[in-house]
């Protein structure tokens, strides 16, 4: 049975969305093409139809989980800097690896991934300077830049730790702390 063009293209979106999510709560390497595609609803064998290699597919689900937080950034920040700092790292945030902050989730891989990877990666940590920087105060954008920039350092390697440490009570040490530095000066 043919696969018409606009099922194909839903497809595509399942695989997308499915790696998105897989990659975010088990890296790259913690999942398999078989068990992916099992998680679409597909058979590997559609796999080449959709992406040129699984390095192809890396790079554009940590697209697309890095777009969703942008979409995130830009509802949070209406409600100030102090709500939205709180809310990256709360609880609920630090539990939910597969579909929270892609920056966290993925920067291992970025780190050992290749350029196609690196160069997404990049983009999703200068969406988040951006929309921080939004929020900081400051004279001048390159202040407010250089302070945003020290802010999401912050953030992403907090909620990093957090996710990392097996105590509970470590997990929202290293939260809270972070708060509480992310927060100074702001007013």
């Amino acid at each position: 049975m043919k696969v018409t063009r606009a099922q194909a293209e839903q497809n595509r979106e399942r695989i997308l969305d499915s790696a998105a999510q897989l990659f975010r709560e088990r890296g790259v390497d913690g999942v398999g093409l078989n068990e992916l595609m099992q998680a679409a609803g597909l058979t590997r064998g559609g796999f080449y139809g959709h992406f040129e290699s699984k390095e192809d597919l890396v790079a554009q689900a940590a697209r697309r989980a890095l777009a969703g937080n942008v979409a995130q950034r830009r509802r949070m920040a209406d409600k100030g800097l102090a709500s939205w700092v709180r809310t990256y790292l709360s609880d609920a945030h630090c539990l939910r690896v597969g579909d929270g902050c892609g920056l966290t989730a993925l920067a291992a891989d970025a780190a050992r991934g290749g350029e196609a990877m690196q160069a997404v990666f990049g983009e999703g940590v200068e969406n988040f300077v951006t929309a921080l920087q939004a929020l900081m105060p400051g004279t001048t954008d390159a202040e407010r830049r250089t302070q945003a920039l020290a802010r999401v350092a912050t953030l992403v390697g907090a909620l990093l730790l957090a996710r990392a440490v097996a105590d509970e009570g470590q997990s929202r040490k290293l939260r809270e702390a972070a708060i509480d530095a992310v927060l100074a000066g702001t007013g």
